[in-house]
């Protein structure tokens, strides 16, 4: 039987680069947000212990996609502890919307959608812990999609705690230009200084993102939508981009500016929420059992 599992968007509501540590990572503050909109993965249980992705992503050989890359982490992990049921396979297609390169954490989500729909749907009993340092292995953004609740972030991101930002309504466009994270990351006018602050100081001071100013001097595209969307709310760029987002206090609002877009400005509109539509799909699986 074929299942399907939502792989949410997440938003940065901010973005603050707080050091650079030795091994060249960067330390940073940030706030994620889900939204109501994302990729779609479908999966059907085999008994012959393969994982098959239905779906080619153009560019990314089969076995280096993050989505197969997760399944068998999974199953060498349940299987290590012996929690793996013989023969647990799956066959797994994603109906893809999150553009790549987008800093809307598609890739990361679809990991992480496959950790959580996988470990219950071959019963393996990994906790959310457990599946959260998988995830980390895979990127950086995975745990806060496995954990599916609103976080503030710390250190390289893998430091997490809940939090509870109002649930706005957003204009997410796309510039139509995808940007490599190591672009913004390496780019010696990356502000790499801003302070520590706590997580009250931070929710009352105007939030801001210190890779937007990067993404707007070497991608026009990026500059001339986030000058055409501050003409009519607060907006801002989302992780490293490309994506970037207006914040609405009504569905009509965000609506209504989308409709007077121009026509090189490709966006949608969607509901910040604190809790992930996958976390609230899994949990009314394990009720439903």
């Amino acid at each position: 039987m074929m299942t399907q599992w939502p792989s949410p968007a997440k938003l940065n509501l901010f973005l603050y680069i707080t050091g650079q540590r030795a091994d060249g990572y960067h330390t940073l503050q940030t706030l994620f947000q889900f939204i109501d909109y994302g990729d779609t993965i479908s999966i059907e249980l085999r008994s012959d212990g393969q994982i098959h992705l239905l779906t080619a992503v153009e560019g990314v050989a089969h076995e280096d996609n993050l989505i197969v890359r997760a399944a068998r982490l999974l199953m060498k992990a349940a299987a290590d502890s012996g929690r793996l049921p013989a023969g647990s396979g799956a066959d797994i297609s994603i109906e893809k919307r999150l553009p790549m390169g987008g800093g809307l954490g598609g890739g990361s989500s679809n990991a992480a959608t496959v950790l959580v729909a996988l470990n219950h749907l071959w019963g393996c009993g990994l906790s959310q812990d457990e599946l959260a340092a998988l995830g980390l292995t895979l990127g950086a953004d995975v745990p806060v999609f496995v954990w599916g609740h609103a976080a503030f972030a710390e250190g390289v991101g893998e430091i997490l705690s809940p939090a509870e930002p109002a649930e706005k309504w957003y204009l997410v466009a796309h510039p139509g230009v995808s940007i490599p994270t190591p672009v913004i990351f390496k780019d010696p006018d990356l502000k790499r200084n801003t302070p520590v602050r706590s997580i009250e100081t931070l929710l009352n001071c105007e939030f801001s993102n210190d890779c937007e100013d990067i993404a707007r001097k070497r991608f026009r595209e990026v500059d001339a939508v986030l000058s055409w969307l501050l003409e009519y709310a607060p907006s801002r760029l989302t992780g490293t981009g490309a994506c970037v987002f207006a914040e609405f206090d009504t569905e009509s609002a965000a609506r209504q500016v989308l409709e007077q877009a121009p026509v090189w400005l490709h966006g949608f509109v969607a509901r910040g929420m604190n809790i992930s539509p996958l976390q609230q799909t899994i949990l009314a699986q394990t009720e439903f059992r």
